[in-house]
């Protein structure tokens, strides 16, 4: 039965729907037996979440509220807060997995009695997975009492695809819902981190070790390395935010399996790593930490003459070289560590003394230099360091690795948040660890220009120890090479050409035609299209149309995504004539779907019109919604970013012949529109090779 106390703003009743927030507001004014509010402010209002859904039901507004979006609003809208009630959620889905029976058992009874008995149980179970030193302390009967709705829906949602996968959803809304408040490791960041971490555990199966790898993350943030990390794995977290390492602790405790038989073991503890390790006498095979950045305050005044600092004592604002000590210092002789690091940690003055006895000693092995959008902030490239703790019988290496996966093969077509090919930077960064790190490698590693280099030690150790790739790697010739050059003017002139034909005649004057209009909201109401609202949730085969793609008319260059598993978030296919609009403001755009682009996924922040061939046609529909009156009158503005209304778009009513006629000038006009694109790179691709060719010699001047 639903949760009579839980509230839900606007937004949330926006997402139940699958509508904006204009539209919620409209009902609000128009439909008198709308929920009043019932708390929140004036400006933004809360309102019973059951009243809301039977409201939405009694108006055709949805036929059954989503399982997900029904629990993720008695989240957010629990009393305690949603960081509360996703510990509690957290504890009772470890309990459904763990004693699935037992849960039977509490759930049977009333409400009341059910918060009476969960203590003693989810006690048990805590105590099972952690310890008695554990970060999740038992929830009491008194605090469980106004979770148990909550509890009893997230127990259904884990029915329907397990309790890791239900408690994922909620902390990624969470996730989602706070993104300032969280510092975040993107999965396919998470996992090449922990690939990179895989010779710890190659090292420890030569060695005859038959124990779990033990796993370190000092920083553990929400928890996504040592998610990464597979099993059989003994893994210690620490983290700073009591309620984070709450959540962190849960989530790391769903994801590692429902026993201890293997012997793989969890500890997450709560503390400044710095100041308070709460692992002192840990050795650990492997550290992966995504360390806070450019911090003053991370104790230079205190932890002077602490031992941890065997390469040099840091500068106050080399807080990332402590943390590259602090990994050391934990590991075992031969063990691994993988740092995420920001590009400067690669060249400041201050810490070249530390870069240098790390290099001297063998301790570090690579600097990897990734595209920009990789992991937040996500406006900066950043690197990822591979240290290699040294042993007094094993000899310094003479080499440094570094990798650059910025250029275009290995970024992807369109990089940035969203849009890197983690596939494609995974394969190169191992295609060029991998032999580097060989055992017993002998032969020397090969060189790719621009992309991949075994810098030998003594150049780097200059007065400046710069370490960013980019200054250690051989130039790749500019653009391809002469005989590259001369195929991008080819390419230039015939599109040039073709741009030529494809200019419009002059335009002649018209009379201001007086036609009845339709909106696309009653289009969509006739069953003359179809619209919908892209999630971005793929089939993992096809490739993602984004935004970006929309916006810059290139081809869908975002990589393909795993299935989210849920009916709402079905991924949605691409068919040859579909009309694409940006939701967010970008100018008045619209993109007719061709047979090239046909198959892919549609990404997020971008809606679907599908009309009926048999009464509009794609390219009539497509070219009035480009109107700027058009889509001024169908936007709305926030404070951050214009918001385009589909269903306020006008369209003539105008018979079917007629609509072709505008459909055949649209089209042309879009074809010449794409000729200029293509030129204006061809051109500046062009420009820029020619500078770089004759500024590197590869180019002779004329």
């Amino acid at each position: 039965m639903p949760d009579s106390s839980t509230e839900v703003t606007a937004a949330g009743i926006a997402r139940l729907a699958g509508v904006g927030r204009a539209a919620v507001s409209n009902w609000r004014r128009r439909h008198a037996d709308f929920p009043k509010p019932v708390g929140g402010t004036e400006a933004s209002p809360s309102f019973a979440l059951h009243e809301v859904e039977q409201w939405l039901r009694d108006q055709g507004k949805v036929a059954e509220v989503p399982l997900r979006e029904r629990v993720w609003q008695q989240v957010a809208g629990h009393p305690g807060g949603a960081v509360t009630a996703l510990v509690h959620a957290g504890c009772a889905l470890l309990l459904v997995r763990d004693r699935p029976t037992a849960w039977l058992e509490i759930t049977a009874v009333s409400d009341a009695r059910m918060a009476g008995v969960l203590p003693a149980a989810l006690d048990h179970v805590l105590a099972d997975r952690f310890g008695a030193d554990r970060t999740v302390p038992t929830p009491t009967a008194a605090a469980l009492l106004p979770s148990v709705p909550l509890l009893r829906a997230a127990a259904e949602l884990a029915a329907e695809g397990g309790a890791r996968q239900a408690f994922d959803f909620l902390f990624g809304r969470q996730l989602d819902a706070n993104p300032r408040q969280y510092t975040l490791t993107p999965p396919g960041l998470a996992e090449l981190m922990a690939d990179l971490a895989q010779p710890a555990r190659d090292a420890a199966r030569q060695s005859g070790k038959r124990a779990p790898l033990v796993v370190l993350d000092p920083a553990a943030g929400t928890g996504a390395l040592l998610c990464a990390v597979g099993p059989p794995t003994a893994l210690h977290a620490q983290e700073a935010d009591p309620d984070l390492a709450a959540l962190t602790a849960l989530r790391l405790a769903l994801h590692s399996g429902g026993n201890r038989a293997d012997g793989s073991t969890l500890a997450v503890r709560t503390g400044d790593t710095l100041r308070a390790d709460a692992f002192p006498g840990l050795t650990a095979d492997a550290v992966l930490c995504h360390p806070p950045f450019n911090e003053r305050n991370w104790g230079h005044d205190e932890l002077a003459y602490d031992p941890r600092w065997e390469y040099g004592f840091p500068a106050r604002t080399e807080s990332e070289l402590a943390w590259v000590q602090h990994a050391l210092a934990h590991l075992r002789e031969g063990g691994t560590a993988v740092l995420l690091m920001p590009p400067a940690a690669a060249s400041r003055r201050s810490g070249r003394r530390i870069r240098a006895d790390l290099l001297r000693r063998g301790a570090l092995r690579a600097v990897i230099a990734l595209p920009a959008g990789a992991a937040p902030p996500y406006g900066v490239p950043l690197h990822i360091w591979v240290l290699r703790k040294p042993g007094p019988e094993q000899p310094p290496s003479p080499e440094l690795l570094v990798v650059d996966t910025s250029e275009p093969e290995t970024a992807g077509s369109a990089s940035g948040r969203d849009r890197l090919d983690w596939p494609a930077v995974r394969r190169a960064v191992l295609d060029a660890w991998h032999p580097f790190d060989a055992p017993g490698r002998r032969e020397p590693v090969e060189e790719r220009p621009g992309a991949g280099r075994a810098v030998p030690v003594i150049e780097l150790l200059d007065d400046d120890v710069d370490l960013a790739p980019a200054r250690h790697l051989p130039a790749q010739a500019a653009g391809g090479g002469a005989a590259e050059l001369v195929r991008v003017r080819e390419r230039l002139e015939e599109t040039l050409k073709l741009t030529a034909r494809l200019t419009p005649l002059p335009a002649a004057p018209g009379e201001p035609a007086r036609r009845p209009f339709t909106t696309v909201g009653e289009l969509a109401r006739t069953g003359a299209l179809r619209l919908r609202t892209g999630s971005g949730s793929g089939d993992g085969t096809a490739p993602v149309l984004t935004e970006h793609d929309v916006l810059a008319g290139t081809a869908p260059s975002g990589a393909p995504t795993a299935p989210a598993g849920s009916p709402e978030d079905e991924p949605l296919l691409l068919e040859p004539g579909d009309v694409i609009v940006p939701v967010l403001g970008g100018g008045p755009v619209a993109r007719v779907v061709d047979e090239a682009t046909a198959g892919a996924v549609l990404g997020r922040n971008l809606q679907l019109l599908r009309p009926d061939p048999a009464a509009l046609d794609p390219w009539f529909l497509a070219g009035f919604l480009r109107g700027t009156a058009n889509s001024r009158r169908a936007s709305s503005y926030a404070s951050t970013a214009t918001r385009l209304d589909a269903r306020r778009l006008r369209v003539p009513r105008l018979p079917l012949a007629e609509q072709r006629r505008y459909g055949e000038q649209f089209s042309a006009l879009a074809a010449f529109e794409d000729a200029l694109r293509t030129a204006g790179r061809l051109g500046g691709q062009l420009v820029q090779g020619m500078y770089d060719g004759l500024t590197d010699g590869s180019v002779a001047p004329k």
